[in-house]
């Protein structure tokens, strides 16, 4: 694993103090168990290992590690388990995770877990469960074969001081090297008209190989009832956004599948079964911040139904301006500033519970109650980026929104919203552009999303 860590914070010192003037000062540290199967080409007698709470000698394939997460931006591996024999232990690094077994994360030293996130490299989480008394964390899912994953641990040690450790580590690809299947976005369900059909690649597609991403898009089915124009495009070789010309029209049925099952999409490289999905669009409601003006509209089907006073991102945290989409809703959140590198101590950190909370980056930009602003609201901006308004005007936005619905922001001064490294910034790319990240572009720049003729899918296997 390769291991980097960051957070504020001071440890005690070799006398059981917190390291206070008059002595050598010390970093906060608390020691990680980091447990996990590695991928050898064995099996136990029963064919995996089982969750074993860091005991490794039940399972000859178990690798625990410890960990030091730290306040300093330092992190290294403390011990590494006997792993058999000399020769084994020297492959130990090279060997991949099994993704049929379980990862454990877990303490060492008193102290508490405040956060185990998970992502593999096309930016899906995994999903954990953390234990009741802040101790462990399990994933609660299969990790994903052939994929890298970075994990970021928050703690804090026996004092409450924050540290971090953001570990890498990979898993091995399928026995048979796996054929190419997708895994497509949102869920089933209601989403605003602005939602991002995405597709998530099994195996990544180069950008050099023209021909197969022509042949994996021509695969990948977007319909919709009413028709609109729309058009695949490559964010990165194993991801795909696929959006309209324009706005879903509201209360749109919309149907996603793959026809990659049996075709060749690369030399040695075939389609696989994808499970499908479909979404309705509800109302189309679109809420717009005018920065420069302190207030937001709400429109539904075009119709303007509130006009709120707000508060936006002030010099120095300016509001990212552009087209967001609600990624989710949130009722109640704990925001601190040091989440966006605001020290703690200084005139600008902050920690506080936040009501209505509606998200619209990963970074951590919502729309929100702000009950502290309600003066400023309206006459000028005075937040750290994000939208504030009055607990009643945000309980309104909170239940009038959905995911997939539109936020935009004018004239704030902020950077322009980034169209894929932060949530959906897909709407800020102009049609033009967004044709040409399609590998059919040259093809059919003007085509309906409805299915293609059916002799462009020969299964070859």
């Amino acid at each position: 694993m390769l291991l980097v860590a960051a957070a504020p914070g001071r440890a005690p010192g070799p006398d059981g103090t917190d390291g206070a003037p008059g002595g050598p000062h010390r970093e906060a540290a608390v020691t990680l168990l980091v447990g996990r199967a590695l991928d050898d080409g064995t099996r136990e007698a029963d064919g995996w290992c089982a969750v074993h709470t860091f005991r490794p000698a039940l399972c000859k394939r178990w690798r625990e590690q410890r960990v030091l997460a730290t306040a300093a931006g330092v992190a290294s591996v403390l011990r590494r388990p006997p792993l058999g024999d000399a020769a084994r232990a020297a492959r130990a690094d090279a060997l991949p995770t099994d993704a049929g077994a379980p990862l454990e994360i877990g303490l060492a030293d008193q102290g508490l877990l405040t956060d185990v996130t998970v992502r593999d490299g096309r930016g899906r989480h995994l999903a954990g469960e953390l234990t009741q008394e802040g101790r462990r964390w399990l994933n609660t899912e299969p990790l994903r074969a052939g994929e890298v994953y970075t994990l970021r641990v928050g703690a804090q040690d026996a004092a409450g001081t924050p540290v971090a450790a953001i570990l890498h580590f990979r898993t091995a690809p399928p026995a048979d090297g796996g054929r190419l299947t997708v895994d497509f976005g949102p869920r089933p369900g209601t989403y605003g008209a602005g939602q991002i059909v995405t597709a998530a690649l099994s195996r990544p597609v180069p950008a050099g190989d023209l021909l197969a991403r022509a042949r994996l898009e021509q695969a990948l089915q977007v319909t919709s009832e009413p028709q609109v124009e729309g058009a695949w495009h490559w964010v990165d070789a194993s991801t795909l956004h696929y959006r309209p010309r324009a706005y879903w029209p509201a209360h749109a049925v919309v149907s996603v599948r793959s026809g990659l099952d049996g075709v060749q999409v690369g030399a040695d490289l075939y389609g696989g079964p994808s499970e499908g999905v479909a979404f309705t669009v509800g109302d189309r409601v679109e809420a717009v911040t005018d920065a420069a003006a302190h207030e937001m509209t709400v429109r539904r089907n075009g119709q303007v139904v509130r006009t709120i006073p707000v508060t936006t991102g002030k010099a120095g945290f300016l509001t990212r301006s552009g087209i967001k989409v609600v990624l989710r809703k949130e009722y109640k959140v704990r925001m601190r500033g040091d989440s966006i590198g605001i020290k703690r101590g200084t005139e600008e950190f902050y920690d506080l519970p936040v009501l209505y909370a509606t998200r619209v980056t990963w970074s951590g930009e919502y729309v929100h109650a702000a009950p502290w602003s309600v003066g400023a609201q309206g006459e000028e901006n005075v937040s750290h980026g994000c939208t504030g308004m009055s607990t009643q005007d945000a309980a309104w936005f909170f239940h009038t929104v959905r995911e997939g619905d539109v936020v935009e922001v004018v004239n704030s001064g902020g950077e322009q919203m980034d169209p894929f490294a932060n949530g959906f910034g897909d709407w800020n790319v102009d049609w033009d552009t967004w044709l040409a990240g399609s590998a059919l572009a040259g093809e059919d720049t003007r085509r309906p999303n409805r299915p293609p003729a059916p002799a462009r899918l020969h299964p070859t296997t």
